[in-house]
């Protein structure tokens, strides 16, 4: 089976198993465990920032930074389809007690301008605007890059009225690895990142929050309210490590595959895509009703050997990643086009 439906179903490779293993623990809660530490130590210096601490899952990672920026009753701003409103539970709401200024924008992004026209007066009457929420790559924008360029402005747009800014950098890696970029062109705006490890650069489990030592402090205080404390977690950080060390130059041949598979989209009938739309690691394609639906392709495609995610009615999402080859890709082309070519479905 290929499995396409996501980068998190990546498996750890016999050499990352192996540093596991190996590696040296202690009880993280009490700031003892040696291979967490030097996790920590290395993601901080990777994106600038004076402290890291090491999380569960990216969902904890976003959320106990928005709970240390803010207080119940603020109201951040982010985009509409952003990964903290769709798919992390309402934790905004029910962990934070803030709501959510949403704004529009093709493909997850939006501009300095209409953070500006989002921010609400200094009011009794309403909620205050306490924080921006930048994602990068963007998810539902089918992995999208954002311009540098524009984050500049959004922050001196925040910084004119007091707001914080956060990244959720869960994918950040493939957005430097799609502009040619250190991570710090992006994170030197931000005073919170988020990154995680279990998606393109193939770790089994968890993400790292990067910031001030002091905002460190909150958001380690807000990781022990809401049950991410770990004790011997070296473990797994160990394949964040090996993740690190041997992952990230290789994220350009997920790219790579994703664009080679968007080309090949293009050419077949009752499928349509915008092939410029596809920056990183992440395909998103229509389905003609005269075909059928996005789930009666996705199931004629696993039959055949290929698992694609049906995300709408007509919306399929491909996504590459480090447990799938060029020649992986070669195959699932054959199949697409197979099942394509054949009688629609009724």
């Amino acid at each position: 089976m290929i499995d396409l439906r996501s980068d998190t179903v990546t498996k750890p490779t016999p050499a990352m198993r192996q540093a596991m293993a190996e590696a040296e623990v202690g009880d993280d809660v009490f700031a003892g465990d040696p291979t967490i530490n030097r996790l920590q130590e290395r993601v901080a210096a990777l994106l600038g920032k004076e402290a890291a601490l090491y999380m569960p899952s990216g969902s904890m990672a976003n959320q106990t930074c928005l709970r240390a920026h803010t207080q119940p009753g603020d109201e951040i701003i982010a985009h509409l389809d952003s990964h903290i409103y769709h798919y992390e539970g309402g934790a905004p709401a029910a962990l934070s007690g803030c709501s959510l200024k949403l704004l529009g924008g093709a493909r997850g992004q939006f501009t300095a301008d209409d953070v500006r026209g989002a921010i609400r007066p200094k009011d009794s009457h309403f909620a205050q605007s306490r924080l921006v929420v930048v994602e990068n790559t963007h998810n539902r924008g089918g992995g999208s890059v954002w311009c540098v360029e524009e984050i500049a402005k959004i922050r001196e747009v925040a910084d004119e009225h007091g707001l914080g800014m956060h990244l959720d950098g869960a994918r950040l890696l493939n957005a430097c690895a799609a502009k040619g970029c250190k991570p710090t062109a992006y994170t030197q705006y931000f005073d919170t990142v988020s990154i995680c490890f279990s998606k393109g650069l193939g770790a089994p489990v968890g993400s790292a929050v990067a910031s001030t030592k002091e905002m460190i402090g909150r958001v380690h205080r807000y990781r022990k309210m809401f049950g991410g404390g770990m004790r011997q977690g070296g473990i797994i950080a160990a394949g964040a490590l090996y993740a690190l060390d041997h992952h990230v130059g290789r994220l350009v041949d997920d790219h790579a595959n994703a664009k080679r598979l968007a080309d090949t989209v293009v050419t077949l009938a009752g499928v349509s895509i915008d092939t410029t739309t596809v920056e990183t690691n992440i395909v998103y394609f229509d389905v003609d009703p005269v075909t059928g639906t996005a789930r009666q392709l996705c199931d004629k495609l696993y039959d055949a050997g290929v698992w694609m995610l049906p995300i709408g009615p007509q919306r399929v999402r491909a996504v590459t990643h480090l447990d799938v080859s060029a020649a992986d890709i070669d195959r699932a082309i054959d199949v697409l086009s197979s099942e394509l070519s054949a009688p629609a479905v009724t």
